[in-house]
C-alpha cells in the first residue's frame, strides 16, 4: 500500500487491525464490475478510455487483469462457484441518478459497457448478475444463491476498489461472511483511492491479501 503513510501501517498493526482468516470449505469469487465501461479498450491510456467510456479506469484495469484472469481459473480449478457482476443500467433508469453514474450520453449509454474483456469472461454455467447500486448484495438475489449454494466465505476482485469493491465487501462483512479482497486483482482509476480503501477495508471488514497470499491459503499444510 504504497500511498499509506508508514506511520498509519505501524499504528493498524500495532493495534491488531490486521486480519488474518482462513478460507472455508467452499468459498465463492465475486468478480465485480469488470466490464468495458469500466476498463476502458485494453491498449489504450486513460485519457482515451474515458473518451470512450466515462467511468473507465484504463490502464490500471488492465494491470490487475492477468491476476483477476488467474484468480478466476484458479476457482475454476477447485470448482467454486463465481459470480460476475455489471451494471443494470436499464434498471438504474427507475432506480435514480443513472445519467450521472453510467456516464449517460445523449444517445444512450455507449455501446459495449457492460461487455466483459475476454481474458475474463464468464462461461456457460457461472451466473452474471445485474445490479443498480453499488453493493452486489444490495436489492439483488445474492444472498440466496450463496446459502443455496452453502458458500461460507466470499472472496472478491475487480472495480472500482474505492466504489463497488468496497461496497460489496463491506455488505459481506455485514452478512456474517469472512470476507477476501484480492489487492493485486482490484482496481481503480486513482492510485489513492485504490489504496487507502484497501487499507481502510483491511482494518475493519476484510483480509487484504495478494492473488499468491490467497492461493497459498489452499495449499495443504
Amino acid at each position: 500500500m504504497a500511498h499509506i503513510p508508514e506511520v498509519e501501517l505501524t499504528a493498524r498493526q500495532g493495534a491488531g487491525d490486521d486480519h488474518r482468516l482462513e478460507l472455508g470449505a467452499k468459498p465463492a469469487l465475486i468478480v465485480v464490475d469488470v466490464t468495458l465501461g469500466f476498463t476502458g479498450s485494453e491498449g489504450v491510456g486513460l485519457e482515451a478510455a474515458i473518451t470512450e467510456y466515462p467511468n473507465a479506469c484504463g490502464p490500471a484495469a488492465w494491470e490487475a487483469m492477468p491476476a483477476m484472469a488467474a484468480l478466476i481459473e484458479l476457482f475454476r480449478g477447485k470448482g467454486m462457484p463465481i459470480v460476475y457482476t455489471r451494471a443494470d443500467t436499464g434498471g438504474q433508469d427507475y432506480t435514480g441518478r443513472a445519467s450521472r453514474r453510467m456516464g449517460r450520453r445523449p444517445g444512450g449509454v455507449p455501446p459495449g459497457f457492460g461487455d466483459f474483456p475476454s481474458a475474463i469472461a464468464p462461461r456457460s454455467g457461472e451466473w452474471v448478475l445485474a445490479k443498480t447500486r453499488a453493493s452486489a448484495f444490495f436489492g439483488t438475489p445474492l444472498s440466496v444463491y450463496l446459502t443455496r449454494e452453502r458458500v461460507d466465505s466470499i472472496v472478491i476482485c475487480g472495480g472500482l476498489t474505492s466504489a463497488c469493491v468496497r461496497a460489496t465487501a463491506v455488505d459481506a462483512c455485514s452478512n456474517g461472511y469472512d470476507t477476501f479482497v484480492v489487492d493485486d486483482a482490484c482496481f481503480d482509476r486513482s492510485p489513492f483511492a485504490h489504496g487507502s480503501n484497501l487499507f481502510d477495508l483491511g482494518a475493519k471488514y476484510a483480509e487484504v491479501l495478494s492473488l499468491d497470499e490467497l492461493a497459498e491459503k489452499w495449499r495443504p499444510a
